[in-house]
């Protein structure tokens, strides 16, 4: 280990010489308190120092000693259920050590060295096995196995792979390689800012079902896809990237609470233990890695925040999992590096940020995708990002939001005056978009009803036409239109009220699978369709618009997933009611 001299000291930066053996992202233990940093730059033997902890009291001439390692996270059994910091310290574990407030130098192991696992091979002595097989499975969660695989770089024959309880640390495998024995155990370490292999990429074609309405029907994401949400304040961000957390069919997920608000961490960490995961019956944290770097956490780890739920997110991934990630909020990571890069005095961009922006957020967002894993198997899993941006007054021109969008496939833009109206989710249904919608179509088209797709784009085309109506009734007022304009408005008010608005706290309405969906939007457009009808066959809108049926529409979203064959019987009262007027008429 290289030891230097702290020179200077700016912020979470500082500068160190007599390190030039040391290299770029080596890991360095700062000053006796041995803080955790990072090399962010080399000049000569100086080094400049990204600190992952508070850095006061810190002066030139205290000691430096690089570790000769990249920053890199532990992989393994004991990951789920847990809440780490940026850096991949368990924080119930520093609890237990410092109390409740962190103590600087405070540190502990990733993964528990104590704790027994079951570990049950599925491979056997003599099997020739290359990075990425399966050596065996441990049970550590009721929802999710645990896959232990070869480590990259490792191939041979199995020489000797024993069933039983082991911690991490433990030999449960003998690999015979080229360079002689390698014992394996169920530790994996992985550097965060190298993005783990795969065999190749494949096209995502598949959706991830998140059970809101407004994003399954309008604005699907794949399995492997990125999205973005950019919106302002209190538009509903982080409940949104919530919502997809608890019920996105993914099998497991990696939330990134990356330099937002503690509370809304806290907020995480009381509402998953009780939630049940729809599709298993389980708490929905068996399936759920935490990550927090929140506001009042150093700022330096925010940027390490985000590559480390990635990392943990590709391992999940290299098991043939479909993993879903939500980071909240890529701006704060934006921020850190903006505030590291102006502390390094490089040139800055546009608002301040670095040049290197675009290529950072790029490269971050690169890592996901759908891949065929390493390994002599045939399985496929998956990689989905979802970012959260919060623009300065919701100003999408901005550099963080453009640099996404020209990455990200799916834009689920948020809208101030949605929310101001308390329509939740937010999303604006004329300026988001999704690059997917035709795979995701034919998909759902396939799995759901021939005829979804066609309901979408038509329920789509007639919220367009209601802007552009709003406008004339804006000017002119309502009664200036047509009766056909008038049911048009009608009918787009469900859509929006009835289908689009859904309520994340109602027992009920905070999760539609695609069915349900498929069923309440059809009932809208047949509703239209009839009345429609009943009004070229000359009955009064008014009498229309009386109808009781309305109000059994209205309420479908409360009916439960169990009970939606209830709902069969709508169209008969819709058909019952609406002849009944053509008849007086």
């Amino acid at each position: 280990m290289k030891e230097g001299k702290i020179t200077k000291v700016s912020g979470p930066l500082i500068e160190a010489s007599g390190l030039s053996d040391a290299n770029i992202y080596d890991v360095v233990e700062v000053s006796k308190d041995k803080l955790i940093g990072e090399i962010i730059e080399m000049r000569g033997d100086v080094a400049s120092i990204q600190v992952y902890e508070e850095t006061t009291g810190i002066g030139p001439g205290d000691v430096v000693v690089s570790t000769g390692h990249p920053l890199s996270v532990e992989l393994g059994p004991g990951m789920l259920r847990h809440m780490y910091d940026g850096i991949q310290r368990p924080l119930k574990k520093l609890e237990d050590l410092a109390g409740n407030f962190l103590k600087r130098g405070v540190t502990s192991p990733a993964l528990s060295r104590e704790t027994l696992w079951e570990f049950n091979p599925t491979a056997k002595i003599g099997d020739e096995v290359v990075a990425g097989d399966v050596l065996g499975t441990v049970e550590e969660t009721h929802v999710l196995t645990h896959k232990i695989m070869v480590p990259f770089g490792v191939s041979g024959k199995i020489k000797d792979i024993k069933s039983g309880e082991y911690t991490v640390e433990q030999t449960v495998a003998v690999i015979e390689t080229e360079d002689g024995d390698k014992e394996i155990n169920m530790i994996q370490k992985w550097p965060v800012r190298k993005a783990r292999p795969s065999r190749r990429k494949l096209d995502p074609n598949e959706p991830l079902i998140t059970g809101q309405r407004v994003i399954d029907t309008f604005f699907p994401v794949a399995k492997g896809g990125t999205a973005a949400i950019p919106g302002p304040f209190g538009s509903g961000k982080t409940v949104v990237q919530h919502q997809v957390a608890k019920f996105a069919d993914a099998d497991m997920v990696v939330y990134v609470g990356c330099g937002e608000r503690g509370n809304e961490m806290t907020d995480v960490l009381n509402e998953f233990p009780e939630l049940i995961d729809p599709k298993t019956g389980e708490s929905i944290m068996e399936r759920t890695v935490l990550i927090a770097n929140t506001s009042n956490m150093p700022v330096a780890a925010r940027e390490a925040s985000i590559y480390t739920g990635i990392t943990i997110g590709e391992y999940f991934r290299d098991m043939g999992y479909n993993v879903a990630m939500m980071a909240d909020s890529t701006s704060r990571w934006a921020e850190a590096l903006r505030e590291m890069s102006s502390r390094l005095e490089e040139m800055p961009g546009d608002e301040g940020y670095p040049a290197y922006l675009a290529s950072r957020i790029a490269d971050f967002y690169e890592r996901s995708g759908k891949v065929e894993v390493l390994g002599n198997r045939d399985e496929k899993g998956s990689l989905t990002v979802i970012g959260a941006v919060s623009p300065p007054g919701g100003d999408l021109s901005e550099p963080v939001t453009q640099a996404t969008l020209r990455i990200v496939k799916v834009f689920w833009g948020l809208d101030y005056d949605l929310s101001y109206q308390r329509h939740f989710p937010a999303i604006n249904w004329l300026t988001s978009y999704s690059l997917y919608q035709d795979k995701m179509d034919s998909y759902i088209d396939s799995n759901v009803n021939e005829d979804f797709s066609t309901m979408r784009k038509r329920a789509m085309s007639l919220l367009a036409q209601e802007s552009s109506l709003q406008e004339v009734v804006r000017l002119v007022g309502r009664d200036a239109l047509s009766d056909d304009d008038k049911l048009k408005l009608n009918v787009t008010k469900s859509i929006r009220e009835d289908y689009l608005q859904q309520n994340a706290f109602h027992d009920v309405d905070t999760y539609c699978s695609l069915h349900k969906q498929n069923v309440m939007l059809d009932l809208i457009l047949y509703n239209y369709d009839r009345s429609i009808e009943a009004l070229a066959n000359g009955v009064d809108l008014s009498e229309i618009e009386k109808l009781p049926v309305h109000e059994r529409i209205t309420r479908a979203k409360f009916v439960s997933e169990e009970e939606i064959e209830k709902l069969a019987d709508i169209k008969e009262q819709i058909d019952q009611e609406i002849g009944s007027l053509q008849k007086e008429a």
